[in-house]
């Protein structure tokens, strides 16, 4: 009787261990852009857009071979030149300490409009950055305020959200407009294994209306989605596989269970062969 017990008992263990490792050698397709030769050139075709939209806080910069004739049009500038006249400016030299300047740049309006230094309201909504630089650096220049004016513009407040199946889900914070969607991967530290990589969701506002697009990270034709390049405000999500939901329905405590059961097993085991040693004293 204790022989067939055992014998019950192995053939069941065995076969936990051979269902759990077949479901760990199960193939995922993790490849990306797995249908192109890494030999070849791919052209993006997808355009990079980064017009200026309502609710975007702008930083405007001016330079110039003449740094006092752009101090009325830069923040820092304005800033520092109001504590070189306080006692703030007194107290930090004493103190052998920097001050920090807090720039909060040009918020554009529900109308489009920002109020510049010395030209008032410009309406930029619409328009790049880069055509709005070219803007600002001919009307300074006509209207005789900078010789030489050169002008950056960036966008200040550019966020994305990364949510789902990837390392480190978070708001991702950028230092100007240019974000691919691989870009942002990489800064959340990339897709778990239970990641879509084939279709990837884009939530976006654009003009007032929402938008879903999807994004196949294993093809190339991604780089000619125009969801390739991320937008301000957009929210991607990365969606769990079959497998990741499954596993998601079942209660959490099966690993508990297991562990208990091949603690119980291993109780009826050390019985069983305490009794098979006593019965073989016994004899």
């Amino acid at each position: 009787m204790f022989q067939m017990i055992g014998r019950f008992l192995k053939i069941l263990v065995l076969s936990f261990i051979v269902v759990m490792l077949l479901a760990a050698c199960r193939t995922r397709e993790i490849a990306y852009v797995s249908d192109a030769t890494r030999d070849s050139a791919q052209q993006i075709l997808s355009v990079y857009d980064n017009t200026i939209l309502p609710g975007d806080q702008l930083y405007i910069h001016v330079a110039s071979m003449t740094p006092e004739s752009v101090i009325p049009f830069n923040q820092e500038s304005r800033t520092l030149q109001l504590l070189s006249n306080s006692v703030v400016k007194e107290e930090s030299e004493q103190n052998t300490e920097y001050v920090n300047v807090d720039i909060t740049g040009y918020t554009v309006n529900e109308r489009g409009m920002i109020t510049f230094p010395i030209l008032g309201e410009i309406s930029v909504v619409g328009i790049t950055h880069d055509s709005l630089c070219h803007y600002l650096e001919s009307r300074l220049k006509a209207e005789g305020y900078v010789i030489d004016p050169q002008v950056t513009s960036k966008l200040m407040n550019f966020r994305v959200t990364v949510v789902g199946e990837v390392a480190r889900p978070q708001q991702i914070h950028v230092d100007g407009t240019r974000l691919t969607i691989l870009e942002a991967l990489a800064i959340c530290g990339d897709l778990t294994i239970y990641g879509l990589r084939d279709n990837i969701t884009i939530m976006r506002v654009e003009n007032g209306t929402k938008e879903i697009g999807e994004l196949n990270l294993t093809s190339k034709e991604m780089f000619d989605s125009p969801y390739y390049y991320l937008h301000n405000n957009d929210i991607v999500y990365v969606e769990p596989n079959k497998y990741r939901k499954r596993s998601s329905d079942r209660d959490p405590d099966v690993p508990n269970y297991i562990s208990m059961g091949v603690s119980v097993w291993s109780i009826i085991r050390n019985n069983i062969n305490t009794a098979r040693r006593m019965r073989d004293m016994n004899k």
